[in-house]
């Protein structure tokens, strides 16, 4: 029987093993630039640094990670260099990967693009610092997506921490591990499909008015594609489950950004629960739910953001300079304005079609039942540092001009 040898001493091992070692578990400058040197000497180990780093994408994706959450938060904590450097790792892993389903195929399509820049020794100083942050990533709730194909996952753990959910919301960590995107491989429908073109021409024209009303004709097509949908789901042998997404809630003002998100996915039959920590909201809903409150929030948010401007310039005009307090209080009034709003119009046609109650009620009950499964824990908060009466107006103001509109009775 044959004994194992003496310890492995640092000689003995790699350039990427003793790279590694010495950079990637200390966080001191003195030790990154030590190991990026032993990288930037050594053109032979540059295959095996590309081998290691599609692996710790692959760890991340067992960590409950998708695509999208991976540039958001390198994005957010470092820089293009980075950015541009995960985007290839995550294609080299791509390649080995198993079905995730048409919202992961998505991300995949969306992520950007070019060389990493700079001489040996930034390079490798690049890679070690995204390679930092994802071995240190944390555990995220899983989104399954049905009808992606079975896989491997990684282990259970404690989650993200968790920031505050905006008034009317939630925030939760939960450790889990998964993948995948909610939602199945159904093509988009003609209703989406027009529903993206006017949201695109409400954000491109540069008329008020017309972005308002193309806005709230989207509304109404979204409001009335999502109780087609359950309506068909329910006379269909096997309903679909509901699935989950996450959205991006950048900074600045993200809480109100948040609360903004939270009104829009409860106007239309979803549940939202905000994670400051990690900049992202998890929609939980139906799937053709989930796409109408991604088009939705990001329209809003457009015309919020071009709003905000415009006032704030009128502001300038009377002698007032540019503030936070004003932005922040205009955002938060904007969300809880856009809220009722929304609200209002969600419970229109509900009452102009009996049929549709026990169909909605039973769609609330799988999204709860979903959402409590992810996240047992959650908390609520009211929004920080609202204080400014003129943001607060103008704000109200905003989202009232960016009317919802009435829908037309169902047939």
């Amino acid at each position: 029987m044959s004994n194992a040898g003496p310890p492995r001493t640092p000689d003995d091992l790699g350039t990427v093993d003793r790279a590694f070692r010495t950079a990637l578990y200390d966080s001191a400058d003195a030790a990154l630039d030590a190991a990026a040197s032993l990288l930037a000497a050594d053109p032979a180990a540059d295959a095996e640094v590309r081998r290691r780093g599609a692996e710790f994408v692959a760890g991340a994706w067992r960590r409950g990670w998708q695509p999208a959450d991976l540039v958001r938060v390198v994005r957010r904590e470092l820089g293009d260099p980075h950015l541009r450097l995960a985007a290839d790792l995550i294609r080299v892993q791509a390649a080995d990967d198993r079905p995730r389903g048409p919202r992961w195929t998505a991300q995949l399509d969306g992520l950007p693009a070019g060389p990493v820049a700079g001489d040996r020794f930034s390079r490798a100083t690049t890679v070690l610092e995204l390679y930092r942050l994802l071995l240190r990533l944390p555990d995220l709730e899983p989104l399954d997506e049905p009808g992606a194909s079975n896989g491997s996952n990684g282990s259970n753990g404690s989650g993200g921490s968790g920031g505050s959910g905006g008034s009317g919301g939630s925030n939760g960590s939960n450790g889990s591990n998964g993948s995948g995107g909610s939602g199945g491989a159904r093509s988009e429908s003609r209703a989406l499909a027009r529903i993206r073109a006017l949201l695109a021409k409400a954000e491109a024209t540069g008329y008020p008015e017309e972005a308002e009303a193309l806005s709230a004709k989207a509304q109404e097509l979204m409001a009335r594609h999502s109780i087609d949908e359950a309506l068909l789901a329910s006379r269909a042998p096997a309903p679909d489950a509901p699935g989950a997404c996450r959205i991006g809630v950048e900074a600045p003002y993200e809480q109100a950004k948040a609360v903004l998100l939270d009104a829009v996915a409860a106007a239309n039959h979803c549940r939202a629960v905000w994670n400051e920590a990690l900049g992202f909201s998890t929609v939980v809903g139906f799937e053709t739910d989930l796409t109408a409150v991604e088009l939705l929030y990001t329209s809003l948010l457009v015309q919020a953001e071009t709003a905000m401007t415009r006032a704030e310039a009128a502001q300038r005009k009377g002698g007032r300079k540019r503030t936070k307090t004003f932005r922040q209080s205009f955002l938060a009034a904007y969300a809880h304005r856009a809220g009722t709003r929304l609200r209002a119009a969600a419970e229109a046609p509900v009452g102009e079609n009996r049929e549709l109650l026990p169909v909605l009620a039973s769609r609330e009950v799988a999204v709860t039942g979903r959402l409590e499964r992810m996240f047992p824990e959650t908390t609520t908060t009211r929004l920080r540092g609202v204080s400014d009466e003129a943001g607060w107006t103008e704000g109200v103001r905003a989202a009232d001009r960016a009317r919802v509109g009435h829908r037309r009775p169902l047939p």
